[in-house]
């Protein structure tokens, strides 16, 4: 792609998402979302492959609908209380159809039928972006909302996300699809708290995106797509495969690492609220989707990959990736844990 597509594109993203936050009118932030979806469409189809098209064309459709909900809700708020302010949405109705909207948005279940197949067809970069980036705008404004919003349908649909986020992983073998399910779940989390402890909602967010950030990369730098092919990164580069290692216990919630922080906490005020079945419900949950973090663990380090001698022997070449950002992101991911109080204390 042409570097100033690329540098418009890019720019535009980081245009809609601030428009996002920083605004307080409906129309502004609907603008924002809009920019958003539309700056993402031309990198989605940058492959001109046949699946990325499809995948360009089923998110288009969603994040369409998803928009035209939002606006709807809006507008029926402005017509039945006379305001367009975002904190200001006092008819429930309303509020109703933007948590829906928003749901659909990022891919909460049961809305969440577009995202594995839309995440299988983009490639790493790609679905980097969709991850992490396109989340923060919907976020923005359901962390605006939180006071206005059904409890009980946020308990609801942060459940059975984590539910369907453990289930649907369990039988995969495409990377991409793995990680759309593990987005779900962690997305489920996420919304569980959002009426009773904001501030855990966005470290949540903040971690799940740091971690997904560091997987993201470590898949791109092993240039894997698939289970078996991740088999040969132990051989390609042993200090990244145990890097991978970890970061994939730490997105499973495994202590010491620093996925545990917001599950330990989230679990915590859950049972100060008296919510102990969907706390319980919840861990059991994180056990499903520890399974198939544990089996991308298992092929990546205990597992060697299948050379006859016929084929060729993967070489340790030297990788053009940027190494920073990983490692960074990497120690992030890995080693929040103890400061645990002081980040409470900050948020």
């Amino acid at each position: 792609m042409n570097p100033i597509v690329s540098t418009i594109l890019i720019s535009s993203l980081g245009l809609g998402t601030t428009l996002t936050f920083i605004g307080s009118h409906w129309l502004l932030v609907w603008m924002g979302l809009e920019i958003n979806t539309l700056a993402i469409i031309p990198l989605m189809m940058r492959q001109h492959h046949p699946r990325a098209v499809e995948a360009t064309t089923k998110y288009f459709i969603t994040q369409a609908t998803a928009s035209a909900l939002l606006l709807f809700a809006s507008i029926t708020n402005a017509w039945t209380s006379g305001e367009w302010s975002l904190t200001e949405m006092i008819n429930p109705t309303s509020a109703t159809l933007a948590l829906t909207a928003l749901a659909l948005k990022i891919g909460l279940a049961p809305l969440h039928f577009w995202l594995p197949e839309v995440l299988q067809g983009l490639d790493l970069t790609t679905g980097l972006i969709l991850s992490t980036w396109q989340k923060l705008a919907p976020f923005a404004i359901l962390l605006q909302l939180h006071p206005l919003l059904n409890p009980n349908l946020l308990l609801s649909l942060g459940i059975l996300s984590t539910i369907i986020g453990g289930w649907g992983g369990l039988n995969q073998t495409q990377l991409r699809k793995i990680l759309a399910y593990s987005s779900i779940a962690n997305l489920g989390w996420m919304i569980t708290i959002l009426h009773y402890a904001p501030n855990l909602t966005l470290l949540n967010l903040i971690l799940y995106i740091i971690m997904t950030l560091t997987t993201f990369l470590l898949f791109k730098t092993f240039n894997s797509t698939k289970i078996n092919s991740i088999a040969s990164s132990s051989t390609k580069s042993p200090l990244l495969s145990i890097i991978t290692l970890l970061t994939l216990l730490s997105l499973g919630g495994l202590p010491p690492l620093s996925g545990f922080m917001p599950k330990w906490l989230i679990l915590q005020e859950l049972t100060k609220q008296s919510l102990f079945i969907p706390a319980t419900i919840m861990a059991l949950m994180a056990l499903l989707s520890l399974f198939f973090y544990l089996r991308l663990c298992y092929t990546t380090t205990l597992t060697m990959n299948p050379n006859p001698t016929n084929m060729s022997s993967s070489w340790r070449t030297k990788s053009n990736h940027p190494t920073l950002i990983l490692l960074t992101s990497a120690t992030l991911s890995i080693l929040l844990l103890p400061l645990t109080p002081t980040i409470f204390m900050l948020i």
